[in-house]
């Protein structure tokens, strides 16, 4: 269960705040539509209820706030926008990696799959998917980690007939086995369509908050749409006949030549047309929206109707805008003012067939009686068969003529006249048999392994290897380092362990260290750039597991590199200007143990640099400015006179211990020493240690808000 209470954004300036005192529930096993226009805070609410921004006000998921929850994803699945994933990841890759994230198996993500029917384009890239097929991975992301309840901002957005079906089977299918859905939209009738309760939004502010068949008995209203030259004279005895029949009939007229007929069919307005010599160029079944604060109260009188009606927008009888065929003939919508909340009580009916309102007497009754006919519906040959039900359904019904209409359509080869009705009727009911059965959720995780230190390790492994960004600097990184070592052979002047580094003296770091830097800066970059693990809390989590498991996979992609450099120079240089330069050196421990603490610590100041300015070439950049500012003040400070001696501190360090210690131990700190007291070294450990202070310093600042 959801309970939102006084939810308020932040006013900008001397602007009203775009969310004001929203409270609302959203109850179990029911789906839950948020309903307002585009700018009547519908996304602003979602994102204070997911603390994604900051405001005033409290939500609570199962009596708990989100930040009370120690796994948000297990409790709550979230869908906002597009899927934030890279372009080049495919779509298994990315539900694994957000396997390893949420903690469940990795074959959850095949399951998901199947179950939102993307199994055939698994292998596909995520930048090749499209509006529909992402709606289907954003709904598998939200389901991988099994939570209770989902949070969607205009999931059906974009989306054709067919895969806003699917959707919102999806939704209901999940609320009918125990959980919460509260999902937004902007159009009135789809909320009456998937949703059991509505929660209508206009301004920032809750102005209706109602059941579904009431929203859809105070706010819809069925109408015929009449568009004729003549308007104003149609206009005239559509009034003058419904005052002789003394009937309640409406008619708008909304301008030029438009009219919309309340409480009348297309049959009778039609008929009428055609007896006074009437053209009518338009004639169609809508159900009209009669405004947000239609539903609030009581229901509204005729006068503020009418007036409501001239100011709302149509929403036509297809999903996507477009009428249906089966909407226009229809000649017995005579009784669609009596009862418009029976159009919207059924949801896949309404969803299968819009225009089905007008027809009041076969709503409810449908799910009881169309088992019996709808063998016989296919093959019409044997007339025996429905004869039984044809003569037993006219029995319960009332005697108006709405009810006895459908029987002649049945009897379609006795007469000619009544065959424009066996469209109508059996369309209805047959969209809503077969879809509940093709909609199956994924299986409940029964089993939720218990974190472990691997958890992270095992994510940050998928994501580097789940794009080719990481293989493609590595491959770049061989190749500029084993012609760059050819060049410095035959130039000449160039010591042996920087020819084998391929690292001339005019640049500031060697290829290696640039491409670990990269791959390093990298790893926080895409978080930012591409926030898969964003979706429940607004930002990138500074864990400080998460931050382990970067570095630890970055100091082991730096350390491959560093040995594939060498090796590979080394070959290079020996298959071209044969064994003298790639002999080994005497001093090769330091040389390796600098060699390989260098490429590291660019691996680490791009890891924590891109973490705290939120940015790979910022990461890039703190790596590169190593050389280039710190390491310069790093060497004045180190070779200046010290203030309590001669020599210089830098000096004092290459020196070494003065005291011994036992067992030989202070030969690996005197090394390390040495290697600190070099200018790079020096300038590597400060800027490191600089920066995983600031990252500390973010992380707690952001726990603090």
């Amino acid at each position: 269960m959801i309970q939102a209470i006084g939810l308020t954004s932040i006013a900008r300036k001397e602007q009203p705040p775009a969310v004001d005192n929203v409270s609302f529930e959203a109850h179990v096993g029911r789906v839950t539509a948020l309903l307002g226009a585009p700018g009547a805070g519908k996304t602003t609410a979602l994102r204070l209820m997911l603390e994604l921004q900051r405001g005033r006000g409290v939500t609570y998921f199962r009596g708990r706030p989100l930040h009370r929850i120690p796994h948000p994803a297990h409790e709550v699945g979230v869908l906002l926008g597009d899927v934030p994933g890279h372009p080049a990841r495919s779509v298994r890759g990315h539900l694994r990696m957000l396997c390893a994230a949420s903690g469940v198996p990795a074959r959850r993500a095949d399951e998901v799959l199947e179950a939102v029917g993307l199994v055939s384009l698994r292998d596909e890239r995520l930048g090749t998917l499209s509006r529909g097929m992402d709606r289907r991975l954003g709904l598998a992301c939200a389901l991988l980690p099994d939570p209770h309840t989902l949070v969607l901002d205009d999931p059906a957005r974009g989306l054709a007939v067919g895969e806003r079906r699917w959707l919102y089977d999806m939704l209901r299918e999940h609320a009918a086995q125990g959980g919460t859905v509260l999902c937004s939209t902007a159009d009135p009738k789809e909320a009456t369509r998937f949703a059991d309760h509505v929660v209508t939004l206009e301004g920032g502010r809750v102005v209706a908050d109602q059941r579904a068949a009431d929203f859809a008995r105070t706010r819809l209203r069925p109408r015929v749409v009449v568009r004729s030259p003549h308007a104003a004279r149609l206009s005239v005895l559509l009034t003058q006949r419904a005052r002789s029949a003394q009937r309640s009939v409406e008619v708008v007229r909304e301008g030029g030549n438009r009219l919309c007929v309340y409480g009348s069919s297309c049959a009778e307005v039609g008929e009428t047309a055609f007896r006074s010599g009437i053209v009518v160029h338009q004639l169609a079944d809508e159900v009209g929206d009669m405004g947000p604060g239609a539903g609030a109260g009581a229901e509204p009188s005729q006068g503020q109707e009418s007036q409501l009606s001239s100011a709302a927008f149509d929403v036509q009888s297809g999903s996507d805008g477009e009428p249906e065929p089966a909407a226009a003939p229809e000649p017995e919508a005579t009784a669609a003012p009596q009862s418009a909340e029976a159009a919207a009580a059924p949801v896949p009916e309404a969803a299968a067939t819009p225009d089905s309102g007008p027809e009041p007497g076969f709503t409810p009754s449908a799910p009881e009686v169309d088992p019996q006919p709808q063998p016989s519906t296919p093959a019409p040959a044997p007339i025996p068969a429905p004869a039984p039900t044809l003569a037993s359904t006219p029995a319960p019904a009332p005697a108006p003529a709405a009810a006895s209409s459908p029987e002649p359509s049945q009897e379609a080869p006795h007469g000619g006249v009544p065959q424009a009705a066996p469209p109508h009727r059996p369309t209805t009911p047959r969209p809503a048999i077969p879809r509940p059965a093709a909609v199956t959720l994924p299986p409940p995780v029964l089993v939720r392994p218990a974190p472990t230190p691997l958890r992270p390790v095992r994510y940050e492994l998928r994501r580097a290897a789940g794009v080719a960004t990481g293989y493609i600097v590595g491959a770049c990184v061989l190749a500029v380092s084993a012609l760059a070592a050819v060049v410095l052979a035959r130039i000449g002047h160039t010591p042996q362990p920087r020819l084998l580094a391929a690292w001339p003296v005019e640049l500031p770091l060697p290829p290696a260290a640039l491409g670990a830097g990269l791959l390093g800066a990298l790893a926080f970059g895409d978080e930012f750039r591409h926030p898969a693990l964003a979706v429940d809390r607004g930002t990138v989590p500074r864990r400080l597991g998460l931050l382990t498991a970067k570095l630890f996979v970055a100091s082991l992609t730096a350390l491959a590199l560093a040995v594939l450099t060498v090796g590979c120079t080394a070959e290079v240089l020996y298959l071209v200007y044969g064994s003298e330069l790639v002999a080994l050196p005497e001093d090769w421990p330091a040389l390796t143990a600098g060699w390989f603490a260098l490429v590291m610590g660019c691996a680490w100041a791009g890891v924590l640099a891109a973490g705290v300015f939120r940015s790979t070439t910022a990461g890039l950049a703190a790596v590169v400015a190593v050389p280039l500012l710190v390491v310069p003040a790093v060497h004045k400070l180190t070779e200046g006179p010290s203030t309590r001696g001669p020599a210089p501190f830098g000096g004092r360090l290459r020196d070494g211990l003065p005291l011994r210690w036992p067992f030989g131990g202070e030969q690996h700190l005197e090394a390390l020493l040495r290697l600190l007291a070099q200018p790079v070294g020096g300038a590597m450990a400060l800027s490191v240690l600089a920066l995983l202070c600031a990252y500390a310093f973010t992380g707690l600042r952001s726990r603090v808000r």
